[in-house]
Parts: structure tokens; sequence; C-alpha cells
């Protein structure tokens, strides 16, 4: 009878085991995995539970070149460094090339395959002893007061003495009666001038109706609302996807279910009336000959289902797969039109044709991502809201968790379509200071993931954390949210260990435990640079001193794409090679000077660590040939629009012309001006 009673009183412990925790994280996004082994690393019992089959979020599941473009790579660190850290050991232990120097470790990108992030997780997960639960779809939060006791998912029910919601929707947060909001806020609500409706791409001089005045498909409105005014749209989701061009491990795209041309006439009539047509989708090259594909940034149209994605947040499983589903057709759809319609330019339809899935990844998908890139979902109203103000103006807190400093930056929100025009609107292009790489740096606050403390006291919310829609367009990046998980994870381990409030978690204890996991908490030091403002206007050539050369007066050879994403630039815009790389792209100035003699050559472009930092420029004049290379990383001087980039003697009698490759580059070339200053004066 004792045997029995002890072997009955084992296997209680052990069921007991199974279902309760210090520590529950609902989420297993990359702040999710962070949460939980930041927290396992204190020294709490974890268990990680997944509402899908999917551990990882979209690092695991095809953004694999990550947006850590932030102003001081320094202040990115804890988990986040050591987890590309691990990914980039492992391709070294391979003795596999990367498509960046290991050395460049202040501006390299961090590229990956999503198979080698998915084992990387799993290892850093399972040496912290965290336990992994998938398909625990959420059913009900019990709780006592304030206080969460309880949830129950498909395998029953789940106790903690504290909860981290790190799904990107806030789906704990929101069935645990936590106020939360959705979509974008008026300018006068929280005083910001980047909230209500923004217009920064350019209007398309063609009709989003049809003969009948009824608005074309892929036209979401025709009517935006009040300049000024928020309404319920979040941003554009899409799929990042892993493509190759290796014959050896192309899967063909798969033919969507069911396709009608005439679903991407808008897109058609696009192509009718540009000048210089352009692939739909970025390309961001990978290990093992492989591209990271995503929405493409600053176009009108491209793999983003606008509109689409309003919904999916405060929808149930069925209808969340109902909208998976559709942005998965739509994509495919959209790849069978740009890669075999008429109407799309030849060269751009066979380069679209020569890509396919990758055969070694998401094998058990079909070879396609199971996660959904989810830039925006609900964000909690808790104890301080983050707003415009607290990036640009006021980024000092006295409780902060993370340094974060990647630019407000939203894609897409819907489309206006009317009889004269067709534009994009919501995208805010990211905000920058003159002279800085990227963002400003601010501090995240504590108080912005502790949900208002009569809502709920033993829940804190990382990744749908109390913010503006302005607010979460920099938070977004999954960088900042492995931050914020890991601090989330320190802090639930802290509070569960001491038996306190979320809300009264002392933060000098907490700022202890954030250095001691290696966090970044002091704001860096930079020099006073003027803000850049969004609605920056492009700069007339003709204002210009000495001779300037637009991207207009190039004659182009080879693919080159057109934007004005970035701001100011000179003329109407600039272009781009796509990151190519190959070669075959080159723009060719023509131009005389009025004297002979010494001139600086100066070159206009927009600064960012995914340019190319080796852009061959050949000045060739009167049997003169001087060979010059661009840094296309390196900042521009506060005000400046341009950059020198060396001297050459130059003759009146003869034709000057200078020639820009994409020869061997190892990022986007830009292309935008130049500029010739008499050196003599």
């Amino acid at each position: 009878m004792t045997r029995i009673l002890a072997f009955l009183l084992t296997l209680s412990l052990v069921a007991r085991s199974a279902t309760e925790a210090d520590v529950i994280v609902y989420g297993a996004t990359p702040g999710g995995f962070c949460a939980a082994i930041a927290a396992a690393r204190e020294g709490a019992s974890v268990i990680l539970l997944e509402p899908t089959d999917h551990v990882g979020g979209v690092n695991t599941g095809g953004l694999c070149f990550s947006d850590s473009n932030q102003t001081v790579r320094s202040t990115v660190l804890g988990l986040f460094e050591e987890w590309h850290l691990r990914v980039e050991a492992d391709y070294q232990k391979r003795s596999v090339a990367l498509p960046y120097k290991v050395s460049e470790k202040d501006h390299k990108p961090w590229t990956y395959e999503p198979r080698v992030a998915a084992e990387v997780t799993k290892a850093m997960l399972d040496e912290a002893g965290v336990k992994v639960l998938t398909k625990q779809g959420l059913s009900k939060v019990s709780k006592t007061g304030a206080h969460i006791t309880s949830i129950k998912t498909r395998d029953g029910d789940f106790t903690a003495k504290v909860f981290i919601d790190t799904t990107y929707e806030g789906d704990l947060m929101a069935a645990a009666g936590v106020s939360w909001t959705i979509g974008r806020e008026g300018r006068s609500e929280f005083g910001e001038p980047l909230a209500g409706k923004q217009y920064p791409k350019a209007r398309l001089a063609i009709s989003g109706v049809d003969a009948e005045g009824r608005q074309l498909p892929l036209i979401t409105t025709k009517d935006a609302g009040p300049d000024e005014a928020g309404d319920k749209n979040v941003m554009v989701y899409s799929f990042r996807l892993c493509v190759t061009k290796d014959p050896a491990n192309r899967v063909p795209f798969p033919r969507p279910a069911s396709y009608d041309p005439a679903r991407f006439e808008v897109v058609r009539r696009y192509y009718t009336q540009e000048k210089r047509p352009h692939l739909l989708w970025d390309l961001y090259p990978l290990p093992g000959n492989k591209f990271d594909a995503n929405n493409g940034i600053g176009k009108q149209f491209s793999m983003g289902l606008v509109g689409a994605c309003n919904g999916w947040s405060e929808a149930d499983e069925e209808g969340r797969a109902k909208i998976w589903e559709a942005h998965k057709q739509y994509t495919l759809e959209l790849y069978h039109f740009l890669s075999t319609d008429p109407a799309v330019p030849e060269p751009l339809r066979q380069q679209m044709s020569e890509l396919g899935l990758c055969r070694d990844e998401f094998a058990e998908y079909g070879n396609w991502s199971p996660q959904l890139y989810v830039r925006e979902g609900r964000r909690m109203v808790g104890e301080y809201v983050l707003s415009q103000k607290d990036i640009m103006d006021e980024p000092k807190k006295e409780d902060p968790i993370v340094v974060s400093s990647f630019p407000i930056d939203s894609h897409d929100c819907q489309r206006v379509g009317t009889q004269d025009m067709v534009v994009d609107e919501g995208t805010i292009l990211p905000v920058r200071m003159a002279g800085r790489r990227h963002g400003y740096p601010y501090h995240v606050p504590y108080r912005a993931i502790t949900p208002k403390a009569a809502e709920c006291d033993n829940l804190l919310v990382p990744v749908a954390l109390s913010c503006t829609h302005v607010g979460i367009s920099s938070i977004r990046v999954e960088p900042t949210w492995m931050i914020l998980g890991q601090s989330a994870g320190i802090a639930a381990a802290l509070t569960a260990k001491q038996g306190l409030t979320v809300q009264r978690l002392p933060y000098p204890a907490l700022r202890e435990r954030l250095l001691a996991q290696k966090q970044v908490l002091d704001l860096p030091v930079l020099p006073e640079v003027r803000p850049e403002p969004q609605g920056a206007m492009s700069i007339d050539p003709k204002t210009l001193p000495g001779i300037v050369l637009d991207d207009t007066q190039a004659e182009l050879q080879g693919q080159w794409s057109h934007s004005s994403g970035f701001k100011p630039h000179i003329g109407t815009g600039y272009l781009h090679d796509e990151k190519r790389g190959d070669g075959q792209s080159a723009a060719i100035f023509r131009c005389k000077v009025p004297k002979a003699g010494r001139y600086e050559l100066r070159m206009a472009y927009s600064p960012h660590e995914t340019r190319a930092t080796k852009v061959p420029v050949t000045v060739e004049c009167g049997g003169r040939k001087t060979e010059l290379t661009v840094d296309q990383t390196q900042p521009l001087a506060a005000g400046e629009a341009f950059r020198s980039i060396g001297h050459v003697e130059l003759d009146t009698a003869a034709e000057t012309v200078i020639t820009i490759r994409n020869a061997r580059t190892d990022g986007f070339v830009i292309l935008d001006a130049l500029q010739l200053i008499d050196a003599n004066k």
C-alpha cells in the first residue's frame, strides 16, 4: 500500500510539474523564446506555450535578414546578440560562406537560413531547461480579482505565479481583460505629427476604377478619410519567403488554387506608365545561395496584401486560418502574374521566373513558411503609453529595460484609388536624424510592459506593449522585441521569487539583473544634430552650385529600380540596383566642364547599412582615367546632401564621362546624383 501511495504521489507531482511553473510564457515568438530563456536563467521554472505548431515566429519563419540596423549597434546586446552569434558560429563551424565579413562587427547585417535559426533556437531553449508545448490555443483565463490563477489550453489548465504574453496579437492580454487598442490614433490624441494619414509615396497617374466607376481589385478605398484622423487599419502583413535560384535546391512555386488576371489590373496599369519598371519584391542575399524575399520597401505594389490583415488579431483560430490562406494565395497569384503576364517587362518576368522555394526549408509545410509576418496587432493600454514624443523628444526614462533606436517606420495601411490616381497611404518612411545612420536612441520603460494594476497584477506584455501606432512603428522589429522579451523574463522571475505584483517590482533590483544578463540600459552619447523631418522635400538640382548630374540624366544599362523612400533626395527620387552586385547594371553620365582644372567630385546617396561599401566609379576625360570606390554606408555631414568622393583633372575640349557600376558590390548601389565643384576657386 505504501508503495502504491508513493507511486500515485509521484504521478501527481509529475502531472503537476507539466502544468505548473513559476513563469508561463504564452507565444513562442522571438520575444517569447527570449523571455523563457531569460526567466529560466534566473532560476525560475518555465513553460513556453505556443498556440500553433511553429516555434520562433518570423525569426525561424523566413525573416532572415535581421532588422538590427539601430543607431548604435553596441546597445543591441543580450540574448539578441547571443542568439545571432550562435547562428554565426554554426556557419563558421561548417565553413559556410557568409554574405558579409565576420570582422564587420559594427555594421554587418545578421543573415541566416530559417532551418539554422530553428536549430539554434531549440538548442538554447533545451539548454535553459524550458518546457515547450505547441498547439496550445488559449480557450479560457481564470482570475481572482486582478490576479490570473490559470489559463486553459488544449492540454488542460496551466498555473503560474507570473504570466508573460509574447504573442504578436496580445491574445493572453485580451483574454485576461486588460485594456487594449488597435489601429491608428489621430494626431491630436497624443500630439503626434506622424499620426493620422501619411502620404510619402508618389501618387500614380493611373485610374483606380473600372469603366463603371467601381474600384479595382487590390484597391481598398476611394476615400482615405481626414488626414488628421485615426482609424482601425493596421500596417500590411506579408510572408518573408526563403527563395533560391539554385537548380539543385529550387522547388517551383505551386500554382495558386485559382488565378484571375483581372485581379492585377491596377498593377498592369502601373507597368504601362512606369518609365523605369522594377522588380516588386526586395531580395536580400542569405547563406546557401538563398534570398529573403520581403515586401518591397517603398513600392506601391508588392507581396503585402493591403487591407487584408485587418481583423487578424481579433479573429479566432479558424478566422486567422482563412486570413493566412488569403495571404498565401495572393502571394502565389502575384508570383504567377509577375512571371507570366505580358504586361510585366520581359526582363522582370525572367528574373521572377528564376526564383523558387527552397527544398531544404519548411519541408513539413510544403516549403512554404508557416509564419505570417504580423507587423502590428493589438496594443495594450498599460501603466505608460509610449508615443512619438518618447522617441523623438523625451527619450530618457527612469525605468529603462531597452535602448531602442530603430527608426519610426510603418508599412502601408490602405490603398486609395480614384478616377485619376492610385496611392498607398499609411507608410511612415524611416524618420532619422540628419548625420545619423538610423533612428533616435530612446528608452522603453518597464511601465510600458505592465498592465494597469487594477486590471492585472501578474502579467507582463513585452510584444503587444503599451504604445501608439507611431510608437510600435519603431518598436516592432524583432531585435527590440527580443530584448523586451528578455527583460520581461527577468522581471517575471524576480517577481515570482519575491512574491510581488509586477507593478511593485523594485526597479533597482530589476536593473541589476538586466545588466547581469548583458542588457544595455544607458542612452549612448551622440553628437547633437538637427532633426530630419518626415516631410522633407526633394532638392531641386537647379538650386545647387556646380555641375549637378541627376539620375534622370544617366544612360542606364541593365536593371535599375526607382525609389523615393529616403529623403531628402535630389530631384524626383533615386535609383538602386536591387542589391544584385552582378555587374550588369551601369549608369553613364556625360558633361563638359566650363574650364579646365581640378574638380571635386561629390555623390548624393541615402546612407544605410544595407548599402554597398565599394561602389566602383570611373571618370574619363581627355585620355585620363580615374577609378574611385565609394562606401555608401558612410553618413553624410549634417545638413549636406552630397559627400566628397575624390578629385579629378578635367579638360574643356573633351567630354567627361562618369560611369557607376554594380560589379561585385556587397549591398544596394544607390544612384541619386553627382556634383562637380571647381576646386580652384
